[in-house]
């Protein structure tokens, strides 16, 4: 059952990784250069009361150099390719190895 719960919301992470994506090859061809938008400024455009309630969270609890470096760093890079990782993070999380006694019962 975990495994499932895994496996859709990497199924969720990759479309919301393709959609990001054709809204950056269309910006790319509009612009007739390439356009790679950044996770800040998607999550800012979609939600900017949840961006600025993370900010307040991470620079109330921790030193400033993990909002200045880290997670800033982390919302510069493109938004498609962030979900696409965590996809594949979760898909490889969710992947089950058939056990041997599985793999004998379909091999008859």
């Amino acid at each position: 059952m975990f495994r499932a719960i895994l496996r859709l919301l990497s199924l969720v992470l990759l479309s919301v990784a393709v959609i990001m994506a054709v809204l950056d090859a269309t910006r790319s061809i509009a612009a007739e250069a390439l356009v790679m938008t950044p996770l800040g400024t998607s999550w800012a455009a979609v939600s900017p009361e949840t961006l600025n309630q993370l900010k307040s969270a991470v620079t109330g609890s921790m030193p400033a150099f993990v909002w200045n470096e880290i997670v800033t760093g982390f919302l510069a890079l493109p938004g498609f390719a962030i979900f696409a990782g965590l996809a594949i993070l979760f898909a490889l999380v969710g992947y089950g190895r058939r056990r041997k006694e599985q793999q004998l019962a379909v091999g008859r």
